[in-house]
């Protein structure tokens, strides 16, 4: 049997992304950043209603995350690929013998591409072996071009 976790989202990026380090033992960089999806339809007064989704992506291959840092900012129209992850966390609620613990549970979107979709502005150039080529998106595919 095969499973199958695959997510893509176009959208306009709500902030600025986040470039971290994880807290495990090697604190490798990842970058963050929040995504603006939007859905409409047509209500029962055939009215159309939309509701806007925000979607946390996370980049944690080193060299798109560099590029998402570098080249993405707030209000970029962008397509992601990648899969949902899940992590939880357990934190206490207060001291005593009656604190509880709270699960929480936070989802986000493990980017494996990032493209950058706006027209308006030029991409910025990289020097790939000698010659110029545009770096409008680096996914697990293509050979990186540095």
């Amino acid at each position: 049997m095969s499973y199958l976790n695959s997510v893509t989202i176009i959208g306009f990026v709500g902030a600025d992304p986040e470039q971290r380090q994880a807290r495990n033992n090697n604190g490798s960089k990842f970058t963050v950043l929040s995504v603006a999806t939007q859905r409409s339809w047509k209500n029962t007064d055939d009215e159309w209603a939309s509701k806007t989704e925000w979607h946390r992506v996370c980049v944690f291959r080193p060299r798109l995350a560099e590029y998402v840092a570098t080249t993405i900012k707030k209000g970029s129209h962008v397509l992601v690929e990648g899969s949902l992850v899940s992590t939880t966390y357990e934190r206490g609620n207060g001291k005593g013998k009656k604190a509880k613990t709270n699960k929480q549970t936070f989802w986000c979107i493990r980017a494996d591409v990032v493209r950058k979709l706006d027209r308006g502005e030029p991409e910025p150039e990289t020097v790939a072996s000698g010659s110029t080529a545009s770096s409008e998106a680096l996914d697990a595919s293509d050979p990186a071009p540095f």
